[in-house]
């Protein structure tokens, strides 16, 4: 089981300005997935000022700093970094689980470690990785409304730019070119864009989709506002021509999607996003599964990484596999919540006699179900819901599995309901937990902690408690602050 690295990153021989330039960082930066984003109010809380220190930088160099702000660093340093920061995330669990238990939800204190954590894993490939990209339509700084590119600036300021993103280090050649040609597409159409839903507009953002294969997938939104489905339909055949007979096929878009939505964000449920041009989906490969990607499904935005994840979610979850083939069986039960479109559990498949993923998301659950008729994997049960709503009432089932029951939870930044982590503890039959968290400082803490403290009756947790055994850092998002954990429970 390759967990491990041997690099050598000693904190004692990081230079200063490094670790000024992580400690800004933190600052600018508050996701890892959607990039570029106007700041988002946070209730009840205070709003942070733009750092002053970026105020004498070219816009370009400002984008840089709130997308990739450790690209400066080489890749050692930037490992460095991130392997420090999550080893003080830990410590603060650890710390918890040192004190008073009756004051698990008290502000953190920082404990020496009581579980190892490996070295951080890098990512195989540093540049242009992101397979995803979603790009914006605001002002430029010249001025222009139909500029594509990312935010810079805040709204409470008045300053928002829009900037492009062709200097971008994790972002592909093919992404930043589809976005060059909306801008120019826009530009030609006779459309306002849609910059504030309640001022009027139209073109919004762009989203693109690529596979290692080069395989390109183009998702314009559009407000339509009054316009006439018989209006709307003319801007869209402008668009396929653009796109396939225009100067636009230079981009040699596999799949051009269009989704109607007067709101910021809606699911396919909500407004079906309807294919205007090739085929209605992408494939991509990972451990040797290949896995169907829809106009929203989620999937990890580095698939190198993601092979290096999942790799390690799967030795952590069955660690007794023989070598060789990876196809030994060991046997037992796979609880995947938050399983997405099922990469996790099909990965593992062959390691185990049965895997049951709880995914929220419809349309995520059939690209589950299909993605495991692709592989020929027969093992596997998605069942759509809320897993707050499914997991209570599948546990009872559960407590009778043959061979042991495991558990890996893969829940978004906002971490698991209580009612989740509540059946995953009172769930005596479940020895082992992944834990496979993006903000392990966030909610995801409160989840550790109250999978690890005494048994509280008046919150319900009578179970057994949790112990974390082991963490593995793994890197998804090089030149950014962020990275994967992957944390093991045991009991």
């Amino acid at each position: 089981m390759a967990l491990a690295t041997t690099c050598s990153r000693s904190v004692l021989f990081v230079k200063r300005n490094i670790l000024d330039s992580f400690r800004k960082t933190c600052l600018l930066f508050s996701t890892n997935d959607t990039i570029g984003k106007p700041p988002s109010k946070k209730r009840g809380g205070k709003s942070h000022k733009k750092p002053a220190w970026t105020d004498h930088l070219p816009w370009e160099e400002r984008l840089v700093d709130a997308v990739t702000p450790l690209c400066r660093l080489s890749y050692d340093e930037q490992l460095e970094l991130k392997q420090n920061h999550q080893e003080r995330i830990l410590s603060q669990l650890s710390g918890h689980l040192a004190g008073d238990y009756q004051s698990q939800f008290s502000s953190p204190v920082k404990g020496k470690l009581s579980f190892p954590v490996l070295p951080i894993l890098p990512s195989p490939v540093r540049d242009g990785y992101r397979n995803k990209s979603t790009f914006s339509v605001n002002k430029g700084v010249d001025g222009n409304p139909k500029t594509v590119g990312f935010y810079v600036g805040t709204g409470k300021g008045r300053n928002i730019v829009c900037i492009n993103g062709d200097h971008l280090l994790n972002m592909p050649e093919k992404h930043k070119l589809v976005a060059r040609c909306y801008q120019d597409f826009i530009r030609l159409s006779s459309l306002e864009p849609c910059l504030l839903f309640h001022t009027g507009g139209h073109w919004r953002e762009v989203t693109v989709r690529t596979n290692t294969e080069g395989h390109t997938m183009a998702i314009v939104y559009f407000h339509p506002q009054t316009l006439t489905p018989d209006e709307v339909a003319i801007h869209k055949a402008d668009l396929v021509d653009y796109f396939i007979r225009g100067p636009g096929s230079v981009c040699q878009l596999d799949s051009l999607f269009f989704q109607e939505s007067s709101m910021t964000r809606c699911s396919h449920e909500e407004s079906p996003y309807q294919l205007l041009h090739g085929q209605p989906h992408i494939y991509e490969e990972v451990l040797g599964f290949k896995f169907r990607i829809s106009a929203d499904a989620f999937f990890q935005v580095n698939q190198a990484a993601a092979e290096v994840l999942y790799g390690t979610v799967r030795d952590l979850c069955v660690p007794n596999a023989e070598k060789g083939d990876g196809q030994a069986r060991v046997g037992g039960t796979l609880l995947d919540v938050c399983c997405g479109t099922g990469a996790i559990g099909i990965t593992i498949s062959p390691r185990v006699d049965r895997i049951i993923g709880i995914e929220l998301i419809e349309q995520a659950v059939e690209d589950a179900r299909h993605n495991a008729a692709l592989n020929n994997v027969l093992n596997c049960e998605f069942i759509p819901g809320k897993a707050e709503v499914v997991l209570p009432g599948l546990m009872s089932q559960l407590s009778s599995a043959a061979g042991g029951l495991t558990a890996v939870v893969n829940p978004a930044r906002a971490g698991l309901h209580y009612r989740v982590v509540r059946a995953l503890r009172n769930q005596p039959s479940i020895r082992r937990l992944v834990y496979v968290s993006c903000k392990p400082d966030g909610e995801a803490m409160r989840n550790f902690r109250q999978l690890c403290c005494e048994p509280d009756l008046p919150k319900k947790l009578s179970g057994e408690a949790f112990s974390p055994t082991l963490a593995v850092p793994v890197d998804m998002f090089p030149h950014t602050p962020h990275c994967e954990l992957v944390l093991l429970f045991e009991r």
